[in-house]
């Protein structure tokens, strides 16, 4: 009975201070139900990783499925983007019976991942299949199959995002961010792991019940994920008039929020262009083998968490969202100039240094842009009451410059090594590395023009917390309640 007693007392004295995301938790959010709300980031991570990675190589190395085919099935979730504003709109705005706002959204997710995954291995083994006849019906299966996972994933995120910023107070939303993001991360870390040790002996059964054993832990986590998640209100009536584009017209109409939409695209865009020809780089270029070609993406993505841990502490402390991702892009610089130079002088460890710093700038960037996002519809600003629209919105943006980003990537890396091996570039360019150098310096030249317009956006913020802090009498730390909304 004595060992009972120090245990709370320790948990409550140092846990805060030594374990992650312990101070992310509010008497109205405990740790448990954000750990549990979590679990959506997590499946998120799983699904992602199984498309971008292992299905990837899957298609075109063990069933033989045409290159031109996998490209298109890994975009297709991509195109469902777009919708997320309004995905977040309709959230915001939900007539339920049942007087809920985000738990149907979150469930309607769900049903798509779960019937795309459900059937997606099925189509996949007749799309492999050299019989015409079973041809067309693999390719009709196919593409339903990644319509609804593409679909599913952006009702999803769109969903729980939105019900992570109902369930959070204004002080607590950073560091709740940055656990959302770091547990998809852990999702697409683990789950890959898992992966290759199912699939290391590969068969057709083995992959039917990888698939559909995701499907089912897809429905197992989510609903975990948004049991008794959110308080059921009164029954909702018609939506406001106007409707969406009234909406929409008011989100516009917010200061700074153009400029918000364009620095998060490009932001977005320059570090998301090196995600294609990054491996194809380590490959041709320093002559690393599959097996350390493979860890880059555990190497980035280990980045990007270090930088989820940080920047939760970094901004519970009072440095300004703006400022975060302003951070992240000066540190992208140094990354990709590192990438650029490891080539010429064949240093593997300089690469492997910029590609983690690249996932962990990336990182500080998309938590800053998110916090700014969730800033802009805080309790009593005018966005308040949309939620799900500007984090609707905000999502809709960084998923298509994400996509956008990667497929310029690789078209300006085969464009550029077609006419530099030609020798339409001059003597001194005839060399591989000069297409995925052009591609590294553009990504640098786009962080310049992200830092230009992220100046103003901070001292718009600074103006406006230094205006708010004489209606006090008494200074106060400029956070994410002072954001400009």
């Amino acid at each position: 009975m004595k060992l009972r007693v120090p245990m709370p007392r320790w948990f409550t004295a140092y846990g805060t201070r030594f374990m992650p995301f312990a101070d992310a938790a509010s008497p109205e959010l405990p740790m448990a139900r954000l750990l549990r709300l979590s679990l959506f980031q997590v499946v998120i991570g799983m699904v992602t990783a199984l498309l971008v990675g292992t299905l990837n190589r899957v298609m075109i190395v063990e069933l033989q499925v045409p290159a031109w085919w996998v490209a298109l099935a890994v975009a297709i979730p991509m195109v469902f983007a777009p919708l997320r504003t309004l995905i977040g709109y309709r959230s915001d705005t939900h007539p339920s019976a049942l007087g809920l706002r985000r738990i149907p959204y979150l469930w309607t997710g769900t049903l798509l991942l779960f019937g795309g995954l459900s059937i997606m291995p099925f189509a996949l083994l007749l799309l492999s299949e050299p019989e015409a006849a079973n041809l067309w019906v693999g390719q009709l299966g196919a593409c339903l199959a990644f319509v609804l996972v593409g679909a599913g994933i952006q009702v999803t995120q769109t969903a729980g995002m939105a019900l992570a910023h109902d369930l959070a107070t204004d002080d607590k939303r950073p560091r709740v961010v940055a656990l959302l993001y770091s547990m998809l991360l852990v999702g697409m870390i683990a789950s890959s792991a898992v992966f290759g040790l199912v699939l290391s002996d590969f068969s057709p059964q083995k992959l039917i019940q990888l698939v559909q054993g995701c499907a089912v832990m897809v429905a197992v986590m989510n609903l975990a994920s948004l049991w008794k998640q959110e308080a059921r209100g009164a029954k909702r009536g018609r939506r406001e008039a106007g409707g969406f584009a009234s909406s929409w017209k008011d989100l516009i109409a917010q200061p700074q929020m153009r400029r918000f939409l364009w620095t998060l695209a490009l932001g977005t865009f320059a570090f998301n262009m090196q995600d294609i020809v990054l491996e194809p780089y380590a490959a041709e270029i320093l002559k690393l083998d599959v097996g350390a070609t493979s860890a880059l993406t555990a190497l980035s993505a280990g980045g990007a968490l270090l930088a989820f841990l940080v920047s939760a502490r970094w901004l519970s402390g009072g440095m300004h969202a703006c400022r975060l991702a302003s951070l992240g892009v000066l540190l992208g610089l140094p990354a990709f100039a590192m990438v650029i130079f490891s080539g010429p002088l064949e240093a593997a460890w300089m690469f492997r240094i910029g590609v983690g710093l690249i996932g962990f700038s990336g990182g500080l960037f998309s938590v800053g842009m998110l916090v700014t996002a969730m800033g802009m519809a805080a309790d009593g600003s005018p966005l308040g009451h949309l939620g799900g629209l500007v984090i609707g919105t905000w999502g809709a943006v960084q998923a298509t410059s994400a996509g956008a980003a990667m497929a310029l990537g690789g078209a300006l890396r085969d464009g550029v090594s077609v006419l530099a091996m030609s020798g339409a570039l001059g003597e001194v360019l005839v060399t591989p590395i000069t297409a995925y150098s052009f591609v590294y310096h553009l990504e640098m030249y786009l962080l310049f023009v992200v830092l230009v317009a992220l100046g103003p956006m901070l001292r718009a913020s600074r103006l406006a917390a230094r205006a708010a802090a004489p209606k006090t009498g008494t200074p106060q730390p400029f956070g994410l309640a002072q954001l400009p909304g």
